[in-house]
């Protein structure tokens, strides 16, 4: 397998976290967002969408969007829930974490790190979203220790990618002790790898 991949997105991450968990052994290969890599025709032959990550099946066939790589990747692992009803409240999280929690945590933590010189007005708009989305989170692990099941899936890999680098946007994590916790309880997996790390191939 091959993945196009940039260290500090938490997309990328997500899959690297489920190949680190499963012991699978992968090409890296790195891309610079910022220096148009993805952009490139070389790359868009790949993935017309042109973003990362990407992965490369050895007989050359291709799975974009970060959770659909998770999907595929962890089926008939203990990290895709077994039965239907969790099955579907694993893709219920999913769908939340690219539609409510990634647009707001990843894109103010984006401008903060990158882009406050020309985008710093679009905060005003998403702190307030990113904390109701972290909010939906604590209520939820109030009382359960897993966003799905009796531990970690697929769901929890795609929430913990951007909330623990949630501070990097301007979110006071403090604020949201089970959330805390849960970050805790996540990380220590003994195969756990951090954002920054450089996988070995």
């Amino acid at each position: 397998m091959k993945l196009y991949d940039y260290l500090p997105s938490g997309n990328s991450y997500k899959v690297r976290l489920i190949l680190s968990y499963l012991g699978i052994k992968y090409e890296h290969i790195l891309l610079d967002i910022h220096k148009g890599e993805t952009r490139s025709e070389a790359f868009k032959d790949k993935n017309p969408v042109g973003q990362i990550p990407l992965l490369e099946l050895s007989d050359g066939r291709r799975i974009a969007e970060s959770n659909a790589i998770l999907y595929f990747l962890a089926e008939g692992t203990p990290y895709w829930p077994m039965n239907s009803y969790d099955q579907a409240k694993a893709l219920q999280w999913m769908f939340f974490e690219q539609y409510k929690h990634e647009p707001a945590i990843a894109v103010a933590r984006f401008i903060r790190i990158y882009a406050m010189e020309s985008r710093a007005g679009e905060l005003e708009t998403l702190m307030p979203r990113g904390e109701a989305a972290l909010a939906v989170m604590e209520g939820h692990l109030a009382d359960n220790l897993w966003f799905v099941g009796s531990g970690p899936t697929v769901a929890d890999i795609a929430l913990y990618a951007y909330t623990h680098v949630a501070g990097e946007g301007g979110f006071e994590l403090t604020n949201y002790p089970n959330i805390i916790a849960w970050l805790d309880r996540f990380s220590d997996h003994p195969k756990h790898i951090r954002i920054t790390d450089q996988p070995m191939s």
